[in-house]
């Protein structure tokens, strides 16, 4: 415990200052060690950009090494950073427990007119399997001025009980939400809305015909984009109207980095598109650490990377070796 709150006062004492290059890791949680899922927004009124992460407990020890009570419990950590380079770590967001939960996941973040809009991953308590009866999950959609005071709003009805990893664009005049149905073969589908609280089926099959979550979906270089977990690396798919998909052949970080605590194949996406350019941040278990051959629980450990996206005659790639250098730019006022 002592460790734990040395850790802590350090993050904390840490500056928030540009470097030369992205560190890796880019951000590990200085609690629990477990940060995952993460979704970046700009905050307006404080000029600069917040991460919300899954504040997954990855220092816990389950004599039981199937027991997954690791990955629930977990409020939603914060950092801030001046330029997505170099963040500290600003504690766990306040999350209404009346709306939302024991077990937060995925938030997706979304700014417009003044308002912060928040997307949670809801399950309902702590599980000690994956597929536990009971297990369900839900959408919950909340509000801020702030970033800091969160209101609830609704819980989603998007006709299924296992439902998670909202992402969330604008496609013209109306709203798009892309989130995986595990009831539905773990399929990516989408629902659209003309505010943002209406919601109803954007179509009746799913955005591509293979099992994936995490969507991150963003405009760039004139065309839609979206990014998604298949576990075996990143799915890459095009669109031009954001309602037909093209999957690309190759996939994002499928392969292990070589450079410390990068070395496992990359995890849940997000993207920010600032400057003209892409940053695509990432989520990295530390299985293949030397640590871990000392001790079996350390794979649970996650940090978050970032690498910068490049796209060249329709498709996107990333080179996890290359170093991320200038990082993200403040919108303009």
């Amino acid at each position: 415990m002592k460790l734990q709150v040395l850790a802590l006062a350090c993050a904390l004492a840490l500056p928030v200052v540009s470097q030369a290059a992205a560190p890796k890791p880019l951000y590990r949680d200085p609690v629990t060690d477990g940060a995952a899922d993460v979704s970046i927004v700009f905050d307006k009124a404080h000029r600069e950009w917040v991460m919300f992460y899954t504040n997954r407990r990855a220092t816990m020890k389950s004599p039981d090494p199937q027991d997954v009570a690791w990955v629930h419990a977990t409020p939603i950590g914060m950092a801030t950073s001046r330029d997505g380079l170099a963040w500290r770590y600003k504690g766990v967001a306040k999350i209404p427990a009346a709306c939302t939960g024991q077990t937060l996941w995925a938030p997706e973040l979304y700014a417009e007119g003044g308002v912060y809009h928040m997307w949670l991953t809801v399950v309902p308590g702590v599980f000690h399997r994956w597929n536990q009866p009971g297990a369900t999950a839900r959408i919950v959609h909340l509000t801020s001025k702030d970033l800091k005071t969160w209101t609830c709003g609704k819980t989603l009805d998007l006709g299924s009980d296992r439902v998670i990893d909202a992402s969330v664009a604008k496609v013209g005049d109306r709203y798009r939400l892309w989130y995986k149905d595990e009831r539905k073969g773990a399929r990516i589908v989408a629902v659209e809305s003309p505010d943002l609280v209406h919601w109803k089926p954007a179509g009746d099959k799913p955005v591509v015909d293979m099992a994936a979550e995490g969507p991150k979906v963003f405009r760039w270089k004139d065309a839609w984009w979206m990014v998604a977990d298949a576990w075996k690396g990143l799915i890459v798919l095009r669109s031009d109207d954001a309602e037909t998909w093209t999957l690309q052949p190759t996939r994002l970080l499928e392969q292990p980095g070589t450079q410390t605590t990068d070395t496992a194949k990359g995890q849940h996406p997000d993207v920010v598109v600032s400057g003209g350019r892409a940053f695509l941040y990432y989520f990295v278990h530390q299985s293949n650490e030397p640590q871990a051959k000392a001790d079996p629980y350390y794979g649970q450990r996650t940090v978050i990377q970032v690498a910068e996206l490049k796209e060249r005659d329709g498709a996107l790639s990333a080179d996890r070796e290359a170093p991320v250098e200038q990082g993200l730019v403040a919108p303009g006022r």
